[in-house]
C-alpha cells in the first residue's frame, strides 16, 4: 500500500483507537449523569418559582423530561460510534443509522410528554395523537432493525485483497474528515439554536424544532459521505449487486434526511420507510449473491 493510505491507516487508528472510545465511553456516562440531575434541579429551581425563563421552555415542566438531556448525550456518542464504523462496511453504517434515529425518536417521546393533555379526547389534540404514533413508530423500528440487524450477521465475511484495502482506507480518510467537520457543525447548530432562543425579537420566526437541531445538517453531511464512499466504490467493485445495495443505502440516509422536513405520522412513516427498504434491499442482495 501506498503511503498515503498508510497514513490514513494510522491516522484513523490513533484517532479511533480502543483506549480513546472507552475514555469517550466513560465522559459520556458522567455527563449523561450530570446533565440529568442538572435537568432535574433546573425543573425543581422553575417550579418553586426560583428562576423564570423569558420563553416557553416545555423541558422544564415535567421531571420526566430530565430524561431527555441524557438521552441528547448518548446520541452524541452514537454519532461518534458511526463514524467509526463508517470504514468496515455499507450494512454496518446504515445499521447505526437506524440506531440513532431510533434513539432520536425516543428522546422525542420524553420530551413531548408534558405536551400531553388528559382533559380531552385522546384524538383530538395534536401532540396526543404524536405520542402514539412516536409509541407505535419505536416499536415497529425496534423490531425492523432487529431483522435488518439479524439479514446483516448472516452476510460472508470477504478476505481483504489488496483492491479492498485501499477502499477500506480510503473511507478512513473519509471518518477523519467527517469528525471535525461533525464537530464544527454541532457547535455551530447548539449555538445558533442557543442564541436565537434568547435573543431573538418577538417578530422573527422561530427556530427550526429542538428535536431537529443538529441533525438536520448531520444527516445532510452524512449524505455527501455516503455518496463520496459510493463513488469510491465504483474503482473495487463492478458488480451490479453490490453497487445497486449500496446505491440503496444511500437512500435510506435521504428519507430520514427528508423525515426532519415533517411532523406527525408523515415523518414515522418516513423512518420507518427508510428502515424497510434497506431490509428489502440487504434481503434481494443477500438473494443475488446467493445464486451467485
Amino acid at each position: 500500500m501506498t503511503k498515503t493510505y498508510q497514513f490514513f491507516n494510522s491516522s484513523f487508528e490513533r484517532i479511533f483507537s480502543d483506549a480513546n472510545q472507552k475514555h469517550l465511553e466513560r465522559a459520556t456516562l458522567w455527563l449523561s449523569i450530570i446533565g440529568f440531575i442538572i435537568h432535574l434541579i433546573l425543573i425543581y429551581s422553575k417550579k418553586f418559582n426560583l428562576f423564570h425563563t423569558p420563553f416557553e421552555a416545555r423541558l422544564l415542566d415535567d421531571p420526566i423530561s430530565a430524561i431527555y438531556t441524557p438521552f441528547s448525550i448518548i446520541l452524541v456518542y452514537e454519532i461518534y460510534l458511526l463514524i467509526v464504523y463508517l470504514p468496515r462496511s455499507f450494512t454496518t453504517a446504515v445499521s447505526k443509522q437506524f440506531e440513532i434515529i431510533s434513539l432520536i425518536i425516543i428522546r422525542r417521546i420524553f420530551g413531548d410528554i408534558p405536551k400531553v393533555e388528559l382533559d380531552v379526547n385522546w384524538f383530538e389534540f395534536a401532540s396526543n395523537r404524536q405520542l402514539i404514533y412516536d409509541l407505535v413508530g419505536v416499536l415497529l423500528l425496534y423490531f425492523l432493525i432487529y431483522l435488518f440487524n439479524q439479514r446483516r450477521e448472516k452476510l460472508p465475511k470477504k478476505e481483504l485483497n489488496e483492491r479492498l484495502k485501499k477502499f477500506v482506507s480510503s473511507k478512513k480518510a473519509v471518518s477523519l474528515v467527517l469528525l471535525p467537520v461533525l464537530i464544527f457543525t454541532s457547535f455551530y447548530s447548539f449555538s445558533s439554536w442557543f442564541i436565537e432562543l434568547f435573543f431573538a425579537s418577538e417578530n422573527t420566526t422561530a427556530f427550526s424544532d429542538i428535536n431537529a437541531v443538529f441533525y438536520n445538517e448531520f444527516f445532510t453531511i452524512l449524505i455527501l459521505a455516503d455518496v463520496f464512499i459510493l463513488l469510491l466504490s465504483f474503482q473495487y467493485t463492478e458488480r451490479y449487486s453490490q453497487l445497486i445495495r449500496n446505491t440503496g443505502f444511500v437512500i435510506c440516509t435521504i428519507l430520514i434526511r427528508l423525515s426532519f422536513a415533517t411532523s406527525g405520522l408523515t415523518n414515522v412513516l418516513l423512518i420507518l420507510s427508510s428502515v424497510l427498504f434497506g431490509l428489502l434491499i440487504l434481503r434481494t442482495y443477500q438473494a443475488i449473491e446467493k445464486e451467485s
